[in-house]
């Protein structure tokens, strides 16, 4: 797979960096949750909703009651927020900057294809003088959440602007939603587990190639050269 790609799809939080590695999600779903009841909406989420440490399952969840309505707007502009809060503090994942360098240098066209937002992934790669690399297929959450992944749209959003012959494109990705993209958007994929639960979820998911460190993709890559 990675000798045949020309068109390489990444994941941002997880195969890129740890978006919240110092400002964490936990936090930010608390914050949103806090915001909806001081707006007297804490009646729109269960329990187990209010507790969930992901903000994108917060998101999530008032978006199905109320799909394309301002507030799901304004809840999804302050994740947004949040997430550019921890760009700040954010850790990138050991060998993802040589390997996207790497890439692209062997003339590899990169694209990210996230459920955060482009702006937040556009602000971290700047941060890390990765924008070249990537410049300008970043694509992100879209204020229609239903396109989220698993959704492959913003993976055909990638693959259609740089052309990509779809039998040369991979991606990169840490989450059975990452996958099912993939699979919908009919391209290969390599899973990144930073763990043993991580990695449980994609095998259980039905990801076959999956790595817990992106040495020997790096390796693999540098050996074609």
């Amino acid at each position: 797979m990675i000798a045949k790609a020309r068109f390489i799809l990444f994941d941002f939080d997880g195969p890129i960096c740890r978006l919240f590695a110092g400002h964490t999600a936990e936090d930010v779903a608390r914050r949103l949750v806090e915001w909806l009841e001081s707006r007297g909406l804490r009646g729109l989420l269960t329990e187990e909703e209010r507790v969930h440490p992901d903000p994108h399952y917060v998101l999530e969840a008032i978006h199905r009651r109320h799909p394309q309505s301002d507030l799901v707007t304004e809840l999804e502009e302050r994740l947004t927020q949040q997430e550019l809060k921890a760009v700040t503090s954010a850790m990138p994942t050991p060998y993802a900057d040589p390997l996207i360098r790497t890439w692209s240098a062997l003339g590899g066209q990169l694209a990210v294809a996230t459920n955060n937002s482009a702006r937040v992934a556009t602000a971290y790669l700047a941060r890390r003088d990765l924008d070249s690399c990537f410049a300008p297929y970043v694509f992100g959450r879209t204020h229609d959440l239903d396109l989220l992944k698993p959704h492959p749209h913003c993976l055909n959003q990638a693959l259609n602007a740089m052309g990509a012959d779809r039998t040369a494109s991979l991606m990169i990705g840490d989450a059975p939603s990452d996958f099912y993209a993939a699979q919908n958007a009919g391209v290969a994929f390599i899973g990144f587990a930073r763990n043993q639960d991580k990695e449980k979820r994609l095998r259980s998911a039905g990801a076959e190639v999956v790595v817990e460190s992106l040495e020997p993709v790096l390796r693999m890559l540098r050996g074609q050269a």
